[in-house]
């Protein structure tokens, strides 16, 4: 069995795609379907062990990747990574800045040290990884860039610190669709709200208590998937979204859109695209079940 992807075969044949974050959850899911669609996939991550597993899985699935260890907060690493790629490439047609996380934790409590290793890890090493993309390749042969950030819409409770560098990723990647679209590249978002993955199984019990609340109040009724997030991050990247810069789409499930004046009612005809053959349901979810 292989990667279930609605969109052609070969659509990616012949580019070279960074997938930052490659080792897990939104990150592998996206590899493995670029690689599906012809791609090559770099898989960054900063535990070789992880995205070389990755690798592995693609390479069994008939797809092309390669591995490389990289933290997307140390400025030498990246440039040196983004020069391997192109030595060994000799292009990069797309970057999916995927890398990142968070721990849940009240404003009140999060130390300064805490807030600057977030916001490094969420909004200052996608910039990196950016800028060293750009004036080593995209900047004399386009190419097209999908940030991850998430659902911030009037802020994010016990996440500040992630939220805040969510919000400054939305508005650094509109600003580089406009400084950047000369040179041909195009630069997008994409905010997946609660999304079933194996990141679940890494909170606190207080943090998955509160998970498996939060469907109550997605209109949608449901967690999205790995799949509904890759689907949307190849659509950005792909020919069909030539027209398509300094935006963002929404992965949610209509999460923003309720009203406390609005009483959600059961659905059950919405169902779950799952394309990726080799997704596991997180643990936390097994159990509810």
């Amino acid at each position: 069995m292989s990667y279930q992807s609605i969109y052609r075969a070969g659509l990616f044949d012949g580019q070279t795609i960074i997938v930052t974050g490659g080792g897990s959850g939104i990150g592998r899911c996206t590899a493995h379907e670029l690689a599906s669609l012809g791609a090559h996939v770099v898989l960054v991550g900063r535990s070789i062990a992880k995205v070389e597993s990755v690798q592995a899985e693609i390479a069994q699935d008939g797809g092309s990747a390669s591995a490389l260890a990289c933290d997307i907060r140390d400025e030498a690493a990246v440039g040196a990574t983004v020069d391997a790629v192109l030595q060994s490439r000799g292009r990069i047609d797309g970057l999916v800045n995927n890398a990142g996380g968070q721990y849940r934790s009240p404003m009140k409590s999060i130390s300064t040290k805490g807030f600057e290793a977030v916001v490094r890890n969420n909004l200052t090493g996608g910039f990196i990884f950016m800028r060293e993309v750009y004036n080593r390749w995209m900047e004399g042969h386009g190419g097209a860039i999908v940030n991850m950030i998430a659902d911030v819409w009037g802020g994010w409770p016990d996440m500040a610190h992630s939220g805040a560098a969510r919000g400054g990723m939305l508005t650094l990647s509109e600003t580089a669709a406009c400084e950047w679209a000369g040179s041909g590249v195009r630069v997008n978002t994409v905010a997946p709200g609660g999304i079933a993955s194996s990141g679940f199984d890494t909170y606190t019990p207080e943090a998955k208590a509160k998970i498996l609340e939060f469907t109550d109040v997605v209109p949608l009724r449901r967690f999205g998937t790995e799949s509904e997030v890759s689907g949307a991050i190849v659509y950005l990247l792909s020919p069909a979204a030539a027209y398509i810069t300094g935006t963002c789409i929404r992965i949610d499930g209509g999460t923003p859109n309720l009203r406390n004046n609005w009483k959600l009612e059961p659905t059950s005809r919405n169902q779950p695209f799952m394309g990726f053959h080799r997704a596991v349901v997180p643990e936390l979810l097994k159990n509810k079940a």
